[in-house]
């Protein structure tokens, strides 16, 4: 049995990869800018280069595989992504076929969709260890959806389930990347939210963010909105505050459909924590209908991005098949 996995984060600003000890769990990080504006061949090289130097870190021929967590639409053979909204410039890309003909090797390369890795990983080691259903959100440059149910990844009928990012709240509303309009993610993706802080911050010239930036708005990002918020910014707080909201009446409609509720929030943005969540659990019983209220929960998953790493490593533990009810 391999000792050893690498799991890869493709992101819409970076890409992650990590060595992974089946029994020690991540053993060494790399990243390195998407830069996905080259286009794809670019993006898979950069990709090639972080798996190569893990897998050489590695001793001799203890890499089980490389599992990859990738934005968009996965087939159901987990070799192909098609879409990432936040990739511009992707089609339709056989990640399997492009790495192993680069990295020269037979080992097996599983990709699956980046929020059902999340789970994956959360189920094996996080915030989603002590139940067999739960939603995954993960908030981050955009905003991913992933469905764990009886310790199974539900995937539909293609392998694209989950996709609760681009779930409307308001068919009259802002345009998420994939142009579906008043969808989650042209609230809570990372650009969006930035943005909208940016455009009300003018009218609050007091506001400790203002101070954060150094007057340069262009460096506003929830990161900085999380660092005022602590301070007892205003502002800042009620941004957060907007976005938590936003998020509990998407997290309605998901309990209504799946009648799962557990719900576990990860990725860059939920490092805010409290600040959004405790908003999204005050609002999220509005928005359910009342035979469904009962045991309602939203944790934070405290691994962040290593959730990612760690369940595109397990995918690779796991093989093609890969689920839960192996844990």
């Amino acid at each position: 049995m391999s000792s050893h996995a690498v799991g890869v984060d493709i992101g819409g600003t970076n890409l992650k990869a990590a060595l992974v000890g089946r029994d020690e769990g991540i053993l060494q990080q790399t990243t390195c800018p998407t830069e996905a504006e080259q286009g794809p061949e670019h993006v898979v090289s950069q990709i090639t280069g972080l798996v190569a130097a893990l897998s050489d870190a590695a001793p001799p021929d203890a890499v089980a595989g490389i599992g990859i967590g990738a934005p968009g639409a996965v087939n159901w053979a987990r070799t192909t992504v098609s879409h990432p909204p936040n990739i511009k410039g992707w089609a339709s890309v056989n990640l399997r076929s492009a790495l192993q003909s680069r990295l020269d090797n037979s080992l097996p390369v599983i990709v699956e969709n980046d929020a059902n890795v999340a789970a994956l990983g959360s189920a094996f080691y996080g915030a989603g260890q002590h139940v067999d259903s739960f939603i995954m959100i993960t908030l981050g440059t955009g905003v991913g959806g992933g469905i764990i149910y009886q310790n199974k990844i539900f995937r539909g009928s293609t392998g694209g389930a989950g996709e609760i990012g681009h779930m409307t709240i308001d068919h009259e509303g802002p345009f998420a990347n994939s142009g579906v309009s008043g969808a989650i993610e042209a609230y809570l993706g990372q650009k969006f939210l930035t943005a909208h802080a940016r455009d009300r911050i003018v009218n609050h010239p007091e506001s400790t963010v203002q101070e954060l930036v150094e007057g340069d708005l262009e460096e506003l990002s929830p990161r900085v909105l999380y660092e005022a918020a602590t301070q007892g910014d205003e502002f800042a707080q009620d941004m957060l505050a907007w976005a938590g909201h936003k998020l509990g009446c998407v997290l309605g409609s998901a309990v209504n459909l799946l009648d799962i509720r557990t719900i576990v929030v990860g990725g860059g943005v939920s490092a805010a924590g409290d600040y959004i969540l405790d908003p999204a659990r005050d609002v999220l019983p509005r928005f359910v209908t009342p035979g469904l209220r009962d045991d309602l929960h939203i944790y934070r998953e405290e691994l962040g991005n290593e959730a990612s790493l760690l369940g595109a490593a397990r995918l690779a533990f796991e093989g093609e098949d890969a689920q839960v009810g192996t844990r």
